[in-house]
């Protein structure tokens, strides 16, 4: 449409004229010519994936030959639409591949690997089956200190009572046992030589050096030995108020070969205690400052690095009960039952219990109702490696087993047998700083179950190709059109012509690039247009400068190069609009437009402006001339024509049928005229009859009734003294200047004698 509008501007308005260059310009920006995907600043694929999840890049060795690196990166359907086939696309592909090899019991799918690319997320089930009558660990980690020796006299008696109070849950009761007290470092206890290693001198009581964690008694199913160990225990003293308890928490769930964590056990793990404890950076009092490693740390079964680590965090403690698949218990008494209860919000999976005194009843049924509790809440934990975890966010969604989903990512009052379902999208959002591919795990824990999902994720940052470069692109093999099956034209800088624009010029052109881009190693890079994209080894293609077609450049069946519509074939015209195919014209006979005119377009353009019809076939004023020509020959004789009249008559029958068909519409025409005609002349004589009768009536009547005088009429029933004899009337006039007064004038006209004949 601009271009027909440039070539008859002569005869358009200018206003006109601009105003189309302008609908032009933006109906080509809202087609696509523009896009999110697009911008000038793009040169590599890299940077094109990063614009979002829906862009693509074409790296087709040919692809809009000339056109600058930016609009390689574009919407994968405009690219199609340019001629990028998908092999050549690389785009945002997303992948998500679960390994079925791994068995699992309770967690399943034990290994999925996903493909990511910044923008892109990907999403997949995680199913958590609740078993019955599991095997069950529990490890006692007893505060040990002074004020909870009458407690740990209580615990001699609880081993036989509990193993055969859980055997409503499990028929296979292992158990352990440690001790704590704190950090054996200043100000935490009394330093001085008489009170390291016997606290407790000043009340004449032997007691126990003061410890971080002692591991005690490994898993054991033999409750004897449980209840023979506990009676050896004895406390120990320090002089603060809080404990070291969670530094000894996280030393017996990660010390699995010590404490002897049985892999295939659910793990509880029980922390007896009357104080609240010490958390990370407390240990500054003592001149500790180096944060916990967050591993084992044993020797003999006394932890070492008490005096070394700092306590450590909530959120590290966390993570290692929840990599342990361990169920952390809170056994406390009522005076700091508030503090832990504001600490167990911070730990998934926790359970606190608030005793009056820890009598073995007490506790057994503690455990028993932490158990149970324990088991009916089923809910995951979705961790990403620390070096990875700003690039990518994760979403978790239950479908609980009666149908509803939870808000807190957790499903209570889940009974055995029963299967909870995690919807769980991982998304990317940003590569690494150094933009190169990475391998990152994400491990989705249900918590307390010994069994987990480990998530591989395939961060692409980079493309298989790059960028296209124009001079010495070896780097870039791997995008190349050769290796998909495209022969590549000798490479410019290896050319021994001696003028390198040369290439750049199209035959019989003086114009480099066609005048729409500069040579560049020998190749064409195409200047920047804002109507559109110029492309072509010459620069002599675009998008824009040729003629529509149904709102699509040259009709969507051509290219436009040199401002002229390239057709494919089976197509032609200005716009590719017509179909060089003449199978529309063909008539009944055979023929093509009945023989009398050419296809043009897909339709028949008839030899005689007589002619009429879709395909030549009507011709209502031949009949004089050409009547006579085909009624030469009798065609209604079945043999005994010749091959030429046989032809003659095939040509001619449409014509006849034609004729004979309007001597019939004319034949009815003429027979509706004339009995038309006959029946107006009928009602005209009629009128007239009856006009002339109606006057000879008349004149009949007056004869009788006698002569009327002078032809005259007298009014009768009538008083005529009203009638006046004159008409008076006072006209007063001014004239255009009027004298002092005005002059009046006195009419009288006389009124017709009473005598005259008077007309009522």
């Amino acid at each position: 449409m601009t271009s027909w509008l440039l070539a008859h501007g002569s005869s358009v308005p200018l206003c006109v004229l601009l105003g189309c260059v302008v609908l032009a310009v933006c109906a080509e920006a809202s087609s696509g010519g523009t896009s999110v995907c697009w911008s000038p600043s793009i040169t590599s694929c890299a940077e094109c994936l990063r614009r979002g999840p829906q862009c693509a890049w074409c790296f087709k060795e040919d692809f809009l030959r000339g056109a600058e690196q930016s609009h390689r990166c574009d919407l994968s359907e405009n690219l199609r639409r340019r001629g990028c086939d998908p092999e050549f696309m690389e785009q945002l592909e997303t992948k998500v591949e679960v390994n079925a090899t791994l068995s699992s019991t309770q967690v399943s799918p034990r290994d999925i690997s996903i493909t990511l690319r910044p923008g892109s997320e990907a999403s997949f089930i995680v199913a958590v089956k609740q078993l019955e009558h599991y095997p069950v660990d529990l490890y006692y980690l007893v505060d040990v200190s002074a004020s909870m020796q009458e407690n740990l006299d209580h615990l001699k008696t609880v081993g036989v009572a509990l193993s055969l109070r859980m055997t409503e849950y499990t028929s296979d009761l292992w158990m352990g046992f440690g001790s704590f007290v704190d950090k054996p470092v200043s100000p935490y206890i009394n330093v001085h030589p008489s009170k390291i290693n016997n606290p407790c001198s000043d009340y004449e009581i032997r007691c126990r050096p003061a410890h971080g964690f002692h591991h005690v008694l490994s898993m054991t199913g033999n409750m004897t030995e449980f209840t023979r160990v506990i009676k050896r225990q004895r406390i120990s003293g320090n002089m603060d108020t809080p404990e070291g308890g969670l530094d000894a928490m996280l030393q017996a769930a990660v010390c699995q070969g010590a404490v002897g964590w049985r892999p295939e056990a659910k793990r509880l793990l029980l922390l007896m205690t009357d104080q609240p404890s010490h958390l990370a950076l407390d240990s500054r009092l003592a001149g500790i400052v180096v944060p916990h490693d967050g591993l084992c740390h044993l020797e003999n079964n006394i932890y070492t690095g008490s005096t070394k680590m700092d306590h450590p965090s909530l959120g590290q403690l966390s993570d290692k009960l929840l990599e342990n698949h361990i169920y952390p218990i809170f056994a406390v008494e009522k005076q700091q039952y508030q503090w832990y209860e504001e600490l167990v919000d911070l730990i998934p999976g926790s359970y606190l219990g608030k005793l009056g005194l820890f009598h073995a009843p007490n506790l057994i049924e503690l455990v028993a109702d932490a158990y149970k509790t324990l088991l009916s809440e089923v809910a995951v934990s979705v961790s990403v490696e620390d070096k990875a975890v700003s690039r990518f966010w994760v979403s978790v969604s239950p479908l609980c087993p009666d149908g509803s989903t939870a808000k807190d990512q957790r499903c209570s009052g889940v009974q055995p047998d029963q299967t909870v379902y995690f919807n769980i999208t991982i998304g990317q959002h940003s590569c690494d700083d150094d933009g190169k591919d990475e391998d990152v795990t994400v491990m989705v824990r249900p918590v307390g179950y010994n069994e987990s999902t480990v998530v591989r994720i395939h961060s692409k940052c980079r493309c298989n190709c790059g960028t296209m470069g124009r001079c010495h692109d070896d780097d870039q093999a791997p995008c190349r059109g050769a290796q998909h099956g495209i022969s590549q034209e000798p490479r410019p800088d290896t050319m021994k012509d001696s003028d390198p624009s040369r290439n750049c010029r199209a035959d019989g052109s003086n114009l480099d690039c066609s005048g729409r881009g500069v040579c560049e190693c020998g190749r064409c890079v195409c200047e920047q247009s804002k109507l559109g994209v110029v492309f072509g080894k010459y620069c002599e293609m675009d998008d824009f400068s040729c003629l529509y077609e149904g709102e699509v450049l040259c009709g969507g069946r051509g290219v436009c190069s040199s401002g002229e519509c390239v057709c494919v074939d089976g197509w032609t015209g200005v716009s590719c609009g017509c179909p060089t195919s003449t199978a529309s014209c063909q008539s009944s006979n055979g023929l093509l437009c009945s023989g009398r005119g050419r296809c043009v377009c897909g339709k028949c353009v008839c030899d005689d402006p007589k002619l009429s019809g879709n395909f030549c076939e009507r011709c209502p004023t031949c009949q004089s001339t050409q009547k006579s020509t085909c009624k030469s020959v009798n065609c209604n004789r079945s043999h005994g024509l010749s091959q030429k009249e046989a032809e003659h008559c095939k040509t001619c029958a449409p014509l006849i049928d034609n004729l004979n068909d309007v001597s019939e519409r004319v034949s009815s025409r003429r027979l509706v005229g004339t009995f038309l005609s006959v029946c107006a002349l009928t009602l005209l004589c009629g009128l007239v009859v009856v006009a002339v009768s109606r006057l000879l009536l008349q004149k009949r009547g007056r004869s009788s009734g006698g002569a009327v005088e002078d032809g005259g009429y007298h009014c009768t029933g009538k008083d005529l003294s009203y009638i006046p004899t004159t008409n008076e009337k006072t006209v007063t006039y001014r004239r255009d200047r009027p004298p002092d007064r005005p002059v009046e004038m006195h009419i009288q006209v006389p009124k017709m004698p009473l005598g005259d004949p008077w007309q009522c």
